[in-house]
């Protein structure tokens, strides 16, 4: 009986604990939420000039002052530059901070694009060899990239220029945010889908002629499939693969980079699937070869990558 009175005794606190818990999170994911909401009015009545500076003052603050996973920065970069000096590696980490709060700023200005001009004045993107893959766009078709340069904006211009996209996200914890996030891709009809819900949604997209965009270089929890990223073991995405096989729809690497002139650029890749079947084999077969070309791409300009993502926590160490 005491043993019981003790167990309802410490099951009340734990609940109280896991109440106070929740109520900080809500207050927090609110007040999260405010700080962006604030920051998209701010920058959206700035030019865009100075919504950059103002990003690469917010990028040097989260790097240099806070030094948010500036840890897990510098050694993924040391482990996978060996080569490089420190002064380089923190050269490369600035880049990587300013890059990502400059992307953040981007996307919060979404609202001001209203027509293809404004779309065709922030970014280059030649749909030719796209276009060439898919009979003018008659075909459904698997579009990869990753978490590189500015991807979002990537995916509202092809849904700008071209046609919308299916593209598949993972659901954000500050449901808030997430929320918000969405409806900032769906301006100009790209159409979001969780990855729980990916399966059916995918397939349905690309038996009608859709085009299923994915993001393939962020480590998977529940990955079954490993191999090496960067020379590293890491969990490895077998998804767009998969798709791409099952549908017998073409894939597509789509990478955006930043140009010196303040630009974007993207290139776009069609990987090769003329020699494989829907089959385990060759599903590994094609993830390896969309693989290696984000990886080409890392490497050659690797301040465009989120490096703050501990890509190998699972399938090795870091």
């Amino acid at each position: 009986m005491f043993e019981f009175f003790c167990l309802v005794v410490m099951n009340f606190f734990m609940n109280i604990r896991e109440k106070k818990k929740q109520i900080f999170k809500l207050v927090g994911d609110a007040a999260t939420f405010g700080a962006v909401k604030l920051l998209g009015i701010v920058v959206r009545a700035m030019n865009r000039r100075q919504a950059r500076s103002l990003a690469c003052i917010f990028g040097d603050f989260a790097h240099k002052v806070a030094g948010l996973r500036s840890e897990l920065v510098y050694r993924n970069l040391g482990i996978t530059f060996p080569e490089k000096s420190a002064a380089e590696i923190r050269t490369i980490a600035t880049e990587v901070y300013r890059n990502i709060a400059v992307t953040l700023i981007d996307v919060l200005r979404f609202p001001l694009i209203h027509s293809c001009q404004d779309v065709i004045s922030l970014i280059d993107m030649d749909l030719s060899v796209y276009l060439r893959g898919t009979d003018n766009g008659q075909k459904g078709a698997v579009v990869v990239s990753g978490h590189y340069g500015n991807w979002e904006l990537m995916a509202m211009a092809f849904g700008v220029l071209f046609k919308p996209l299916t593209i598949i996200v993972k659901q954000l914890s500050n449901t808030l945010i997430d929320t918000s996030m969405n409806k900032l891709r769906m301006l100009h009809g790209n159409r979001i889908v969780y990855d729980d819900q990916a399966l059916r949604e995918g397939l349905r997209s690309l038996a009608d002629g859709g085009v299923l965009a994915i993001l393939a270089d962020q480590s998977d929890p529940s990955a079954t499939y490993f191999g090496k990223f960067l020379g590293r073991p890491a969990t490895l995405f077998h998804g767009p693969a998969f798709f791409s096989l099952r549908a017998k729809v073409p894939l597509f690497v789509s990478m955006c980079r930043r140009a010196s002139n303040g630009r974007y650029i993207v290139d776009v890749h069609e990987i090769d699937t003329s020699d494989l079947t829907f089959c385990k084999a060759d599903i590994a077969i094609l993830a390896s070869r969309y693989t290696r070309v984000l990886e080409e791409y890392i490497r050659c300009w690797p301040e465009e990558w989120f490096w703050l993502h501990n890509r190998w926590k699972n399938g090795g160490t870091a």
